[in-house]
């Protein structure tokens, strides 16, 4: 395992997001709501929602990656958004599926407070390593 020490970036800082906990394979991204984040009335963006996603299975990749890679980047990202988020604190859970050398699969869950389901999403990210 690596030195992993997870921490927010800059985007996920101004975004609002917390990070609750971080475990091998999983990760807990929360997100309170605030009125900047909403598109139509009360409903938070779908955009800030893909990110919620996409932000919580990057940390959750990086949480058991080789010690010998050096970057990464999203490969792929599917989003199904399955409820509107009406003013609502919003939680991301991730967990990875399958790790391969470069490629893991991660499965990220996008619930209210009280469990509703906003969002399903399914992450590809692909380390990197040095020549």
């Amino acid at each position: 395992m690596t030195d992993f020490q997870p921490q927010l970036d800059p985007f996920q800082v101004l975004l609002g997001f917390h990070l609750d906990r971080v475990a091998p394979e999983f990760c807990r991204l929360s997100l309170p709501f605030r009125s900047e984040l909403r598109t139509a009335g009360d409903v938070v963006h779908g955009g800030v929602i893909a990110t919620l996603i996409d932000s919580a299975g990057v940390i959750a990749a990086w949480s058991q990656a080789d010690p010998s890679a050096t970057r990464g980047a999203t490969a792929d990202l599917s989003v199904s958004y399955l409820s509107a988020a009406h003013a609502v604190d919003l939680i991301a859970e991730a967990r990875v599926l399958r790790r391969g050398r470069s490629l893991v699969f991660i499965e990220v869950d996008v619930t209210t407070s009280t469990g509703e389901r906003i969002a399903k999403g399914l992450v590809t990210y692909k380390l990197g390593y040095s020549a």
